[in-house]
C-alpha cells in the first residue's frame, strides 16, 4: 500500500458555493487518519499603486487579501474539524498557480494533492500552459483531479497500465499506479480494476500471414493471451481478481475510455512521464489525451525517480508591470 499521511487540497475559489474536492479529500483522510491542509494561492497581478485608492500601501493590501482568504478557508475547515479531522489552512501569494500548489505540497510534506478541475477544455495544453495540465505534468506528488461532484460510494478505481512497455512506460511506474490505486480502493471500500491497451496486429507481421485467416487468428490469440498474462503478472502481487483485468486490442486512450465506461469507474489512475519540448509535442501521452475526455476523477502518478526543477521559495506578490507613458516624467 501507499502511505498517505498528509493531503493538500488546492482551493481555487474559497468563495465557491460547494467544494467537491474538499468533500472527497475528507472521505479519504477519515479512512486513512490523514491530515488535510486547505491551500489557496493568490496569483492576481498587483499594481504597485493600487493601495493609493484605499489609502493603503502594497504590503497592507497584500496582508488584507491574505487574511480575508484565510478566513474563508477557516469557514470551510470548521465543519471538517467538527467531524474529528485534523485540518490546517494556508494562503500564499505565489505564482503561477501550479507552481504555488507544488511548493505548498512540498512544505506540507503531502503524499497527495487534490484539486478541482477547471471546466474549460484544454486545447493544446503543451502550448497554453493551463493550471490543471501543468500541475499534472510537473508535480512529483500524485495528483487527484476532481472532475465530478459525485461522492465516492464503493468506487471502481481503474488503473491504466502498460506491462509490456510498448508505450515506453517503465515498470516502476505501473507498480506506483497500482499501489496508489489499491490504497484509495481500500480506504474508500472500492475495487481496483486494471486495463491494458495493446497493439493487436504487430507491424512486423509477415504480409503472407494476412492472406491466411486461420494462421492470423492463432497469432492474434497468442498476442492477446501474452498481453493478458503480462497484465496478470503486474497485478498479481496486489491480489487483483482476474475478472477485474481488462485487455483491449486498441490504443491505450481508447481502451481506457471503453473500460472506464463499462465499469462505471469513478477514478482513473494514470502514469505520466512528463515528456518535455518537441518530444512531448510529437509523442504525447495517455494522460494528455484523456484529461478532457474522461468525465470521472483522474489520478496521475509519477515514477519514483521523478524530480521537478521549481524554486522552493514562493515568488510572493505578482507585481504588474506599469506601462510606460511617452512623455511622462
Amino acid at each position: 500500500m501507499y502511505p498517505i499521511h498528509n493531503i493538500l487540497v488546492a482551493i481555487k475559489d474559497p468563495r465557491a458555493a460547494s467544494h467537491p474536492a474538499v468533500a472527497k479529500s475528507a472521505a479519504i483522510a477519515a479512512a486513512l487518519d490523514a491530515q488535510i491542509q486547505l491551500f489557496h494561492a493568490i496569483d492576481l497581478p498587483m499594481n504597485p499603486d493600487v493601495g493609493a485608492v484605499e489609502g493603503l500601501r502594497l504590503p497592507q493590501t497584500e496582508r488584507r487579501q491574505k487574511e480575508s482568504n484565510l478566513q474563508l478557508l477557516e469557514a470551510i475547515a470548521t465543519p471538517l474539524r467538527r467531524r474529528g479531522l485534523s485540518v490546517t489552512t494556508a494562503v500564499e501569494w505565489d505564482f503561477p498557480l501550479h507552481e504555488a500548489i507544488i511548493r505548498a505540497a512540498e512544505r506540507f510534506d503531502a503524499n497527495l494533492i487534490v484539486a478541482a478541475d477547471h471546466t474549460t477544455t484544454h486545447h493544446a495544453p503543451w502550448l497554453l500552459r493551463y493550471t490543471d495540465w501543468e500541475l499534472l505534468r510537473a508535480s512529483p506528488t500524485p495528483v487527484l483531479l476532481v472532475k465530478s461532484p459525485r461522492p465516492y460510494r464503493h468506487p471502481v478505481i481503474l488503473a491504466a497500465l502498460d506491462p509490456t512497455h510498448a508505450f515506453d512506460k517503465p515498470a516502476a511506474l505501473d507498480n506506483e499506479i497500482l499501489r496508489f490505486s489499491a490504497t484509495l480502493a481500500d480506504a474508500l471500500h472500492g475495487a481496483v480494476h486494471a486495463v491494458h491497451g495493446y497493439v493487436p496486429v504487430p507491424a512486423n507481421l509477415p504480409p503472407e500471414v494476412l492472406s491466411k485467416p486461420g494462421e492470423l487468428e492463432k497469432i492474434l490469440a497468442r498476442i492477446e493471451e501474452a498481453a493478458f498474462d503480462a497484465l496478470g503478472q503486474v497485478a498479481q502481487p496486489l491480489g487483483i481478481s482476474r475478472t477485474h483485468l481488462h485487455v483491449v486490442g486498441r490504443h491505450p486512450t481508447d481502451a481506457v475510455l471503453d473500460v472506464a465506461t463499462e465499469t462505471g469507474s469513478q477514478i482513473v489512475a494514470l502514469g505520466s512521464l512528463s515528456r518535455s519540448g518537441v518530444d512531448r509535442f510529437l509523442i504525447g501521452n495517455t494522460a494528455e489525451a484523456l484529461i478532457d475526455r474522461l468525465h470521472c476523477d483522474i489520478l496521475v502518478v509519477k515514477p519514483p525517480t521523478f524530480r521537478h526543477r521549481l524554486a522552493r521559495a514562493p515568488r510572493g506578490v505578482h507585481v504588474a508591470a506599469v506601462p510606460f507613458a511617452p512623455g511622462a516624467p
